[in-house]
């Protein structure tokens, strides 16, 4: 199950903010969507290739938008859903939310996520290591000139 954040907007949909789970069909469903750039029900159900009623791909389709990351618009009886996001958007809010979750727990916790970070990036593209020293150095001049510690 994938998580992002997200927070809602006064019609019920979500913005991006507030812990939001994503489960295997639903992560299936924005896959063809943005492969597809938008889709009906009906489009989605045979892209999906499962054998799954018409109503639970409507059910997901809906639950997707109110979590605020499909819009729709109705042409002629149908609803024509697109993804509110790019898969980049969504990847990066993604990522992001995990740092945030990590960052935001204790000590250990953020000693563990930069530590298995730093490991990550060094066993598998360890020139990024060097790009990522210097937009440290960057970013704390830039914090310093706020102010901030």
């Amino acid at each position: 199950m994938l998580r992002f954040f997200a927070n809602r907007h006064t019609d019920g949909t979500v913005i991006l903010g507030k812990a939001v789970s994503l489960g295997r069909l639903e992560s299936a469903v924005m896959e063809i969507l943005w492969a597809d750039g938008e889709g009906r029900v009906q489009d989605v159900l045979s892209a999906l290739d499962r054998g799954l009623a018409y109503t639970t791909v409507m059910t997901t389709l809906d639950r997707l938008f109110k979590k605020g990351l499909l819009d729709r618009a109705k042409q002629d009886r149908a609803f024509v859903y697109r993804a509110r996001l790019t898969r980049a958007e969504w990847e990066r809010h993604r990522a992001s939310g995990l740092v945030a979750e990590f960052l935001s727990g204790p000590g250990p916790s953020r000693e563990l996520l930069l530590s298995c970070f730093l490991d990550a990036v060094g066993t598998h593209d360890a020139p990024l290591l060097d790009e990522l020293e210097k937009e440290f150095r960057k970013r704390r001049r830039e914090l310093l000139k706020r102010g901030a510690p």
